[in-house]
């Protein structure tokens, strides 16, 4: 696994600093989910890297060694209802903001990857492409991308025959199939333009894709 710079802009900010990220921007169904990490300045796990460039094997075994050594850690939600309502950039900056709320211990700072300042309860910077360069964000991209596919698993369950399991609600022939055969679901994104078009009979992979994320 490729390695990130040894703490270098988390040592740039006040103390204690949290990274945040978020995954599940871009799926069609599910919610929008969102950790924050405070990890040990001596103490943090080898390997740590983007959440996109690692295997859901070495993810789990990341997520185990970050939650055993992190000094804390957290994961927000934001639903598909409340996705709906405030829409994706600020139903991301909610599931940002329970996650940071929820740390046992307050950070003084907080790095957040990407290029939007979302209000949060302590002073951000934000650093775009940041789960590539920070390891405190990048722990929080996979805290947030392996709770967020474990609940679209359990989903998988509750709303059978989408193949959410497999593919964890983004695009995918699979999940189009579906929609046009079974129709939404209740956790389908109904303003998304693939769900829209599956709505009219159309296949929603026609849509143009907005986010990979």
């Amino acid at each position: 696994m490729s390695r990130l710079p040894d703490m270098l802009l988390e040592r740039a900010c006040p103390t204690p600093v949290c990274g945040v990220d978020e995954a599940g921007r871009g799926p069609w169904a599910g919610p929008v989910s969102a950790a924050a990490v405070i990890l040990h300045p001596r103490r943090h796990p080898k390997g740590l890297n983007d959440s996109k460039k690692l295997s859901p094997k070495q993810r789990s075994e990341l997520e185990v060694e970050i939650k055993a050594t992190a000094v804390a850690w957290a994961v927000g939600f934001a639903s598909v209802e409340e996705i709906a309502r405030l829409n994706i950039l600020h139903a991301t900056g909610l599931a940002m903001r329970r996650a940071v709320e929820a740390l046992a211990t307050l950070p003084a700072f907080a790095l957040v990857d990407g290029n939007y300042a979302f209000p949060l309860p302590c002073p951000v910077k934000t650093v775009v492409g940041g789960d590539g360069v920070s390891r405190s964000i990048a722990a929080a991209s996979i805290l947030a991308k392996t709770a967020r596919d474990r609940l679209m698993t359990e989903m998988d369950q509750l709303y059978p025959g989408y193949g959410f399991s497999a593919h964890k609600g983004y695009r995918a022939p699979r999940h189009a199939e579906a929609l046009l055969n079974l129709g939404p679901c209740a956790i389908h994104r109904l303003e998304w333009a693939p769900v829209r078009l599956a709505l009219q009979g159309r296949n929603p992979m026609l849509a143009a894709s907005s986010f990979d994320e």
